[in-house]
């Protein structure tokens, strides 16, 4: 946790790590990656673990270290990935239509810009696991990646089915 400002008794803490500003700065990437597209929450709650575990999934290494029982995390994140795109969307850097389909989030006005400026390396890292899970992910629904993730994720798997047959929302 990082100390950002302090209260009349004690510093003011913050997450730093899966904090609702983490994982909206990911899906600031991700929704730049998907441009022109956008994607409804449950799609980007799977594109997220994708894009964090992309080894898991066929692709290039993943971006953080797998963990035993990584496949409840997406169960966990939900909220807080939801938390970071109104964040997000309340600095321009995420846009929100809603229509007869649902809601869907898009990259904001100035979401190019972000991506761009922001040149660490695990951010670039990050870019190139966003693009190649647009690129991979982009023409399924959040269904039919549901299918992928389960038919793919030996390991983890049966943890997507166990979550599906219990009645959670996979729209």
């Amino acid at each position: 946790m990082g100390e950002i400002g302090r209260s009349k008794s004690k510093p003011i803490q913050v997450a730093a790590f899966n904090s609702p500003f983490e994982l909206g700065v990911r899906m600031v990437y991700l929704l730049s990656a998907l441009q022109p597209a956008g994607a409804d929450l449950q799609k980007l709650v799977l594109l997220d673990y994708a894009v964090v575990y992309s080894d898991d999934l066929g692709g290039p290494p993943s971006l953080h270290t797998p963990v035993p029982y990584r496949g409840s995390e997406y169960l966990s994140r939900r909220g807080l990935i939801e938390q970071g795109l109104y964040l997000m969307s309340t600095r321009g850097l995420v846009a929100v239509t809603m229509d007869t389909t649902g809601i869907t989030y898009y990259a904001g006005a100035v979401a190019r810009a972000m991506v761009g400026a922001l040149t660490s390396p695990y951010l670039r890292e990050l870019e190139g696991r966003c693009r190649w899970a647009a690129e991979k992910f982009s023409p399924l629904n959040s269904k039919e990646m549901t299918v992928v993730f389960t038919q793919q994720g030996h390991l983890w798997g049966a943890e997507f089915e166990g979550a599906q047959h219990r009645g959670q929302p996979w729209q």
